[in-house]
């Protein structure tokens, strides 16, 4: 099991714990079978990001709190260190360069796009921000029906409580950095 595996397995086993939730009751919760999650906690699956969003949905946690290791007081952080989520037949890849703090109430992501791949996530809790960089690339970012085409070193900031979808309409790998902010 990679580090990233282990630590969604752990984290997920510990959250539902100090909630005191059964396996069912998280299924319920967040639209992922038992039989997933129960795997997922095993380290016998590594998790799609669509399907770490239904679960910190569905807890009412933020994305990296199922991916958050222990923290150093100051740290480099090397992208080939970081296990890429991938989405999209792996033509979306996120790297959590800087999980969720409860200190911090906010996590920052680099996100590649391969040419004309697509990532549609669902609604987040209420309040809850995200902010966006286009570093390369064309990105078409669909927030509620409404839709909005962010070039790069051009940005865009919404509220994430609704339905958004992220899609490379341009000619190259599109490179974003999301910061997401969660209110308490």
């Amino acid at each position: 099991m990679d580090i990233m595996s282990s630590r969604i397995s752990a984290n997920l086993k510990q959250i539902r714990n100090e909630k005191k939730l059964s396996l069912d009751s998280v299924a319920n919760m967040t639209g992922v079978s038992k039989s997933m999650l129960g795997q997922i906690e095993r380290g016998e699956s590594s998790p799609t990001v669509a399907t770490l969003w239904k679960i910190a949905t569905g807890l009412h946690i933020s994305f990296t709190a199922l991916l958050e290791g222990d923290t150093m007081e100051t740290e480099i952080i090397h992208k080939k260190d970081i296990r890429a989520l991938l989405s999209d037949e792996g033509q979306f890849r996120l790297f959590p360069f800087f999980p969720y703090d409860d200190n911090r109430r906010f996590e920052i992501l680099q996100i590649e796009m391969d040419k004309d791949s697509c990532s549609s996530s669902s609604p987040h809790e209420y309040g809850t921000e995200e902010l966006i960089i286009v570093s390369q690339g064309t990105v078409l970012i669909t927030v509620g029906e409404k839709q909005y085409t962010v070039e790069a070193e051009n940005g865009i900031h919404y509220m994430a409580n609704q339905n958004h979808i992220y899609k490379n309409i341009g000619d190259c790998t599109a490179i974003m950095y999301m910061v997401i902010f969660y209110r308490k």
